[in-house]
């Protein structure tokens, strides 16, 4: 017989009395609504810290290039200091020693936050304190300082995002980190040219330093993500027990099969994003087209579509949510399949780039809620940045010869292609993430417990 049943108030519980019966039954907890997730005070949170750890890009890639062309600094010796970059590539070496090390103050994701926005705050104003013409082996040095507290950064923020988020809200805290990264990239790639021009670059570095205080400030604020499983003993045990729990959770065959999907998840999208502009070039649109539909569209676009795929997950589980991403990844190809075969169209090429920078958000959102959904709370330091590692290094991998395709074979040819190499995943997608499962296999347990 149905029974009655009510909701408590503030709560997402649902009692339920049965008829003839004296038990009082707790149903399982309700899934939350969309609105409901992307209002959840840790969300506000993630959006600031997403701020503070999209902040130190820039200063010390493209305003740091503007800097030192304007002090006469040679193009080759400019170009090495892209090498400056490199810790975020390799930021999976020493994330085994966050997950393992927990400091004295504000549990083991806020503090190493605090440690490593206040380190970054520290050196990015020590900026400040070189001449280009006079001390360029300090700077470098003092670049790839920055780099280093950078990457260390984004290690404990990915980790503190997968740690505080339960299930259905891993889509709206990837996409609220993403929309922070990128408003933090249009004030360091727009303000602090405008700052230069009126100040100089040295006090433009001050200002910017005192920017990571948004993040300091969020930290004292944010919850701290409750750990009931007990860290790393040991370095050792930090560096290879993510590995062992990784494959044990998920058996052998499955965890080979997890990353697979995750090297070919995002084929699609990273082909066509990363050729587009030559392609465009190529079609005849001038630079400043490609400005307007790429630079601002493509922008906000993204940002839509990251928010989009967010409130995706929350409405329809993460699994779901990977299906439908995954087909319109595919067919967000036609736009610029269409554009490479009529030529030169302004319409069409707004189309097209609308469409794939749309479906481009949604994966971001999606697929990040992806990684952080098959990483332990006790390793997802280390878990999640040798996943995003993978990622990485496989798309960059498969990019780079995509140009000699591309040229071999003619753009209509490689936008097929890349409609077609959404296949390997979605040949996986019943096997790693089954259509009517809430979560994928292998995924570990993401109750969203804090502390307040």
């Amino acid at each position: 017989m149905g029974g009655r049943s009510f909701r408590i108030p503030h709560s997402d519980f649902r009692i339920q009395f049965r008829p003839f019966s004296p038990s009082l039954i707790v149903a399982d907890k309700q899934a939350p609504s969309w609105v409901q997730v992307f209002t959840q005070r840790k969300m506000a949170a993630l959006l600031l810290l997403g701020f503070a750890s999209g902040m130190p890009l820039y200063l010390f890639t493209k305003t740091l290039q503007a800097w030192l062309t304007q002090e006469g600094v040679d193009l080759s010796t400019i170009g090495l200091f892209s090498l400056a970059a490199i810790p975020a590539s390799l930021k999976f070496l020493w994330a085994p020693v966050l997950d393992r090390y927990i400091p004295p103050f504000l549990g083991r994701r806020r503090g190493w936050l605090l440690i490593t926005q206040g380190l970054l705050l520290l050196s990015i104003a020590a900026m400040a304190l070189h001449d280009p013409r006079t001390g360029l082996q300090m700077l470098a040095i003092n670049t790839v300082v920055i780099a280093f507290f950078s990457a260390s950064q984004d290690i404990v923020g990915d980790a503190y995002r997968t740690d505080v988020l339960e299930e259905r809200a891993l889509g709206a805290g990837a996409a609220v980190w993403v929309l922070g990264y990128r408003i933090a990239m249009l004030i360091t790639g727009s303000l602090a040219f405008f700052l230069a021009d009126r100040i100089d670059w040295p006090g433009t570095y001050v200002v910017m330093s005192l920017l990571m205080l948004v993040g300091i400030a969020t930290v004292f604020w944010a919850p701290e993500p409750v750990l009931r499983d007990a860290p790393p003993k040991s370095l050792s045990e930090a560096v290879w027990l993510p590995l062992r729990e990784f494959f044990q959770r998920s058996g052998l065959g499955m965890a080979i099969l997890m990353l697979v999907f995750i090297i070919f998840y995002r084929m699609p999208d990273n082909l066509a994003i990363g050729l587009s502009t030559p392609f465009l070039l190529q079609t005849g649109f001038s630079q400043t087209d490609i400005g307007v539909a790429v630079g601002v569209v493509g922008l906000v676009t993204t940002i839509i579509g990251s928010l989009a795929g967010g409130a995706l997950v929350a409405k329809l589980g993460l699994n779901r949510s990977l299906w439908i991403v995954l087909v319109g990844q595919s067919a967000s190809q036609l736009g610029y399949l269409a554009l490479a075969i009529t030529g030169k169209n302004y319409l069409l090429m707004i189309v097209a780039v609308v469409a794939e920078h749309v479906v481009y958000g949604m994966v971001t959102a999606v697929f990040i809620a992806y990684l952080m959904s098959v990483c332990s709370k006790r390793f997802s330091a280390t878990q999640y940045a040798l996943l995003s590692s993978l990622m990485a290094v496989s798309r960059d991998l498969f990019v780079a010869p995509a140009a000699s395709m591309a040229e071999a074979t003619g753009w209509p040819v490689f936008f097929l292609v890349a409609l077609l190499s959404a296949l390997p995943a979605l040949v996986l997608l019943p096997i790693v993430a089954p259509w009517r499962a809430e979560s994928p296999r292998g995924a570990a347990s993401h109750s969203g417990e804090t502390v307040e």
